[in-house]
């Protein structure tokens, strides 16, 4: 799906199932080249670092760019999420890199896709010589499930987009071995940004731009690529939330709060839940509070009951009490009492 150009600058913001994320904004490799140990030139805006792209401009780029570091340095971009879809090609050098939690080494001639807002690493902790180059464009997603929108400056026809969008949105292989077609789109446009002029730069930069997604999109048709269709389904953003819910236990959750994270509406979103968890969604968020609760008893013999109650989401000391006398049988001081490494968990 397409888009109108857009001129919209304010940082790019993320309501995922439980948390509202901002971009990244590559502060360790801002302090790294104003130190001098590597170089960068890029174009960007919302805050990236380089030479800021005015305005109107392919609005929907975040950054373009790249690095080039002669040595492993001191620094790495730890966790991050970017509002875009970023792709990343190494053409020297090595990297350590991870997705969603799982490391994928990279050498000279991979790319990675990461789809917007997913979270990954680049350096393990730090970042190793290296020339990576870099693309970051925004298609619109603000929150879950919701159609990608391709800038109009893009000439891939409808038919291809639509591809690209597929792939793109349904697999989750995120490094590429690829051909030197996609190394020399990059380095292209690393020679243009090395002019350092953005306005004159604008016509080939998006002819570059072009040409470099549709070296994307041949290879990935060339790639036998597992799709699934699953990753933007409903259905997936209640098994994305009901995974990270046992993070944000402190929220005061209710039915209609939980169902609007995941942009559905109350009974859809608790039939989902009794899929997957085969109980209501207020069980399962008991279940999920008290199950964090037993663990910090055992394991922190040091914090107070309050605390540990109020932590993982129990309004009050003596409600914390009484639910957990419910579920378990004994006192969250009993249950203390007879910490042992083999107490069994109550609530699965």
């Amino acid at each position: 799906m397409r888009a109108k150009p857009k001129t919209e600058l304010r940082p790019a913001i993320f309501l995922d199932q439980t948390t509202a994320y901002h971009a990244d904004r590559c502060e360790p490799l801002v302090r790294a080249v104003a130190r001098g140990e590597v170089k960068l030139r890029a174009l960007a805006r919302r805050g990236y670092p380089g030479s800021a792209l005015p305005a109107r401009i392919l609005p929907e780029v975040s950054t373009v760019g790249f690095w080039d570091a002669t040595t492993t340095q001191n620094w790495g971009l730890d966790w991050h999420r970017n509002e875009g879809i970023e792709l990343t090609y190494l053409s020297r050098g090595r990297l350590d890199f991870a997705v969603d939690g799982r490391s994928h080494p990279l050498e000279s001639g991979c790319l990675t896709i990461t789809r917007p807002w997913q979270a990954h690493r680049v350096g393990n902790p730090n970042v190793r010589a290296s020339r990576l180059h870099w693309l970051i464009l925004d298609v619109g997603v603000r929150r879950p499930n919701q159609n990608w929108h391709w800038p109009d400056w893009l000439i891939l026809s409808p038919d291809d987009l639509h591809r690209l969008t597929n792939i793109l949105r349904h697999n989750e292989r995120p490094v590429w071995k690829v051909n030197a077609r996609i190394g020399d789109c990059f380095e292209r446009i690393a020679s243009l940004l090395a002019a350092n002029n953005p306005q004159r730069a604008h016509t080939w930069l998006q002819f570059h731009l072009n040409e470099l997604l549709l070296a994307v999109l041949e290879m990935l048709r060339s790639k036998k690529v597992v799709l699934d269709e699953k990753l933007s389904t409903s259905r997936r953003t209640v098994e994305l939330f009901l995974a990270a819910l046992p993070d944000h236990l402190e929220t005061l959750w209710t039915l209609d709060e939980m169902a609007a994270r995941c942009g559905l509406g109350r009974t859809r979103f608790a039939d989902y839940c009794r899929q997957i968890t085969n109980v209501t969604p207020l069980e399962y968020l008991l279940n999920c509070r008290m199950d964090a609760a037993c663990r910090q008893l055992r394991l922190a013999p040091e914090r107070s009951i309050s605390d540990i109650g109020f932590a993982c989401g129990f309004q009050s000391s003596q409600y914390f009490t009484t639910i957990f006398h419910r579920c378990t049988g004994l006192s969250p001081r009993e249950f203390r009492k007879r910490n042992t490494s083999d107490w069994p968990t109550p609530l699965a």
